[in-house]
């Protein structure tokens, strides 16, 4: 268990932004990747939104959320919304580094924390975000049984592939669909981890993972920025 977990740190560090990307003028999210090892083998834990929100009622996600005032940065941000919908104490989270951000349909710049959690956590969802929690084998993310992708046009004109993940969980008996954002995360911290060549194709140079997500990163959020400037 040591052994799984000091290589995930150590592959982990090498990708982390810090806070590179802070300063940029977008409004500002983040979400928390909570990772567990059981059986030996790196776990990811994933929630369902409550139907009775707003925006994305019933999809997966991770637990996270809007940056507050009262943030100190965007690792407090997501261990806040983490403690928030799932009742996951700050203190029982090993933070580890945050990856590359991501830029969701609202323009919110999110960025992803990674972290580990003991698999003893007793999970507490508050049912008015969290209808369901689950857990899904982190090799699942490259090494998928039910898998599609289809391109995308993002409103500011940058196309994209969106990955989507079906994960038949034995423990709830049902299937959970994980897309977007939170399935361009989760490969991402997969390929991250792991280092192997996924069973589909993605979007980077797999020989320059860092550079190339980097590269991707800022053509979308030159996509938006210029759009944002031909608006004003």
């Amino acid at each position: 268990r040591q052994g799984v977990m000091e290589e995930a740190r150590r592959r982990l560090r090498q990708f982390d932004v810090g806070d590179k990307f802070s300063r940029l003028p977008l409004p500002r999210a983040a979400v928390l990747l909570p990772l567990m090892v059981r059986g030996d083998r790196l776990h990811l834990l994933l929630t369902v939104r409550s139907m009775q929100l707003r925006r994305s009622p019933g999809e997966v996600c991770f637990p996270g959320g809007k940056s507050e005032a009262t943030d100190k940065d965007d690792i407090d941000t997501a261990l806040r919304e983490a403690k928030e919908e799932v009742g996951l104490q700050p203190e029982k989270v090993e933070v580890v580094c945050r990856l590359m951000p991501g830029i969701d349909k609202m323009n919110y710049l999110v960025t992803p924390v990674v972290g580990f959690i003991e698999d003893t956590f007793q999970v507490t969802p508050n049912p008015d975000e969290v209808s369901e929690v689950f857990v899904v084998p982190l090799e699942y993310f490259v090494k998928p049984l039910n898998y599609k992708t289809f391109s995308y046009k993002t409103s500011s004109g940058y196309s994209t592939r969106i990955h989507c993940f079906i994960y038949d969980d034995q423990e709830h008996k049902r299937s959970f669909k994980i897309w977007g954002l939170t399935a361009h995360f989760a490969l991402f911290l997969a390929l991250v981890i792991f280092g192997e060549r996924p069973a589909f194709e993605v979007d980077y140079d797999l020989d320059n993972l860092f550079s190339s997500s980097e590269n991707n990163f800022i053509n979308l959020y030159a996509s938006i920025y210029e759009r944002k400037k031909s608006n004003l």
